[in-house]
């Protein structure tokens, strides 16, 4: 049965997918140095913001997320919203689940610095609409179960961030007789960030494949069109790195210890979000594309969100803000090596061959 998937499975990886970790190291350390030797070029960055967004990451994040959201087969996506597994499961890992474990694992780890403390919080708040769309990718994910969950994460995003900012940060502790802080966010601020972080390259990749197939046809559209476009997500992804790491690579470096401290729950946070959703996935018999799916959705925080209010509420200098901005410190490499992680479990707990065109779809 292998050796049939494998006939039947396109191209491996490029030598520019092969080589990720790579080039994502070189990107994290260019974006350190420069945020540490070229403060000018932080202040530049901060600059140029609109409504908490940043214009040039912003860019970035639109370029990285387009290819992906072309390649979505949208004809397909009606068979996804009736996986009833796979909706309640995300629901459940994304809106139940993910933010009581970071709750957890703050208090446990950070009882006694207040503003890291709650700027994890707020990382695990803010559920992923924008990186895991690559990460996905890159594992061979399920594409159109991506679009789906990313778009009901976006819905929920809107409706419920401000309220389980209330109960986590002042209802929940105030239960326990722990210290509470309050969070002040406008709904129409995270309106806009999920607008253009999601709407924008969604309705653009929609529009790609409905004019491409419809002048030139399917086959023409995902044999010439997409490969032309697909190396663009990296080169977005990395843009994006150097900049979020250059926009605060001046209190990274300089305060090695707290973000050690701050990185410790981040670590555990990923591992176990990700591990429960794929064991989730596997135990529902889900597939591997879905698992994977399921997987890295639970895992990835919608960290723009995240800095965006950190910075909005607390200020630019506070350790809310730095939380937040270790969170992609730490997110981007580990979920990478989740990617691999997740091409390795096809093979080793799925028996299937992730590469294999039956198991994007099944």
């Amino acid at each position: 049965m292998t050796d049939a998937l494998t006939r039947t499975a396109p191209k491996r990886l490029s030598t520019l997918d092969k080589w990720l970790p790579l080039w994502i190291g070189l990107a994290m350390v260019a974006g350190l140095l420069l945020g540490r030797f070229v403060p000018a070029l932080s202040d530049a960055l901060s600059a140029m913001e609109v409504g908490g967004i940043s214009i040039p990451i912003g860019l970035g994040l639109l370029v990285m997320m387009y290819p992906v959201l072309a390649k979505v087969r949208y004809d397909k996506v009606a068979a996804v919203t009736g996986d009833k597994k796979l909706l309640v499961s995300s629901l459940v890992l994304n809106w139940l689940a993910g933010p009581a474990v970071m709750f957890a694992l703050a208090w446990i780890f950070l009882p006694d610095l207040p503003e890291y403390r709650t700027g994890l919080i707020i990382v695990g708040l803010a559920r992923c609409i924008a990186m895991v769309v690559i990460w996905n990718d890159l594992a061979c994910g399920d594409r159109e179960a991506t679009a789906v969950l990313v778009a009901i994460n976006s819905v929920f995003q809107v409706v419920m961030f401000s309220v389980l900012g209330w109960f986590y940060l002042t209802v929940l502790p105030g239960w326990l007789g722990l210290d509470a802080q309050g969070l002040e966010v406008s709904v129409w601020q995270i309106a806009l960030n999920v607008l253009v972080f999601l709407g924008v390259p969604l309705v653009a990749g929609f529009a790609s494949r409905w004019i491409g197939e419809k002048r030139r046809g399917r086959a023409w559209y995902e044999e010439k069109f997409l490969p032309a476009v697909g190396p663009w997500a990296l080169y977005g992804l990395l843009f994006t790195i150097v900049l979020l790491f250059a926009l605060q690579g001046e209190q990274v470096t300089s305060r090695p210890l707290d973000v050690a401290r701050i990185a410790l729950p981040l670590l555990v946070y990923f591992g176990l979000m990700w591990f429960a959703g794929l064991l989730l996935g596997k135990g529902l018999g889900l597939g591997y594309a879905r698992s994977t799916t399921l997987a890295f959705t639970a895992a990835g925080n919608n960290f723009e969100l995240a800095i965006a209010v950190a910075i909005g509420t607390f200020g630019a200098a506070s350790g809310q803000a730095l939380a937040g901005v270790v969170g992609p410190l730490i997110e981007v490499p580990v979920l990478v090596g989740l990617v691999y992680v997740s091409l390795w479990a096809a093979r080793a707990w799925f028996r299937t061959d992730p590469y294999a065109v039956e198991s994007r779809t099944s």
